[in-house]
Parts: structure tokens; C-alpha cells; sequence
């Protein structure tokens, strides 16, 4: 059994297409604000799941540490770090995020840095369409050292 739950651990985003009959797609070719949605959610995840497994604390410790950690602020400050890191087809889907016309603002960030972390937030889509995931966690990784997240 627990030879199955490890194939399924490598194998996420496969499972999903199979179950669901999903095609593959040249996800760089997205829409910056599409990559920037989903990317939003598997940056969201994979912070949630670094912080609940190396914190045995209550929910809200959690999602106080993941809030620092996942604002529109936090994103453009691990994008001064990023940036340079970035693959040339990175930097251009980044660009094409952070140029993008979203429809909403945040709350606690200039309009600068929210553009900055949509640019994030469509590279981080990107690569987890792309089943790019150690990559996407290099790149993380960096990022939360340059907060000085623990």
C-alpha cells in the first residue's frame, strides 16, 4: 500500500489528467492572468505544506506564517531575488504577468508590487503545469530564504 501512495506522490498532476481526461496543452501560451490563478494556488500549497509539516502549532500560527509568506508584498520581495534566477522562457512569462491588466488589486500592496507578484504567481502556474516541480521549488526555496522564513 504504501508503495502505491509513493507513485502517487510522483505523479500529482498525471493523475489528475488521467482521472479527468485532461489534455496537455503549451501552457506558455496561456493567458498570463490563467497561469497567475493557478499559480497562486500551488505557491499557496506548496508554503502551506513546508509550514504544516515543520510546525505542529494551531491553524491560526499557520496561516499567520503562510499569510507573511504568500501577500502580494512577500511575492515582489522574493522576485528581487528571483528575477535574475529566471530561464529565459521564466522571465518572459514573469514579464508577461507582471505587464497583465488584472481586474482587482491588493489590499496591502502598491500597485507595483501586485503586478510584480502576478508575474510570480504565472511563473509558479506555469511550472506546475508544466509538472516542473523541483524546479518550481528551487525557486521557492530561494525565495522564502531571501524573507528569512523559517
Amino acid at each position: 500500500m504504501k508503495e502505491e501512495h509513493q507513485a502517487a506522490k510522483e505523479n500529482f498532476t498525471e493523475s489528475i489528467d488521467a482521472r479527468f481526461a485532461l489534455p496537455s496543452k503549451d501552457w506558455s501560451q496561456y493567458a498570463p492572468l490563467t497561469l497567475a490563478y493557478i499559480g497562486d494556488a500551488a505557491y499557496e500549497m506548496v508554503v502551506r505544506s513546508i509550514f504544516v509539516k515543520r510546525h505542529d502549532i494551531q491553524p491560526q500560527k499557520l496561516h499567520q506564517k503562510v499569510t507573511r509568506c504568500v501577500s502580494a508584498k512577500a511575492q515582489a520581495n522574493m522576485m528581487e531575488v528571483l528575477r535574475p534566477e529566471l530561464t529565459e522562457e521564466e522571465a518572459a512569462i514573469y514579464r508577461r504577468g507582471r505587464n497583465s491588466k488584472p481586474y482587482t488589486k491588493a489590499k496591502n500592496a502598491t500597485l507595483e508590487e501586485y503586478l510584480v507578484a502576478t508575474g510570480f504567481e504565472a511563473v509558479m502556474g506555469y511550472l506546475y503545469l508544466e509538472g516542473a516541480f523541483e524546479r518550481m521549488n528551487e525557486l521557492i526555496e530561494k525565495g522564502l530564504a531571501a524573507l528569512k522564513v523559517s
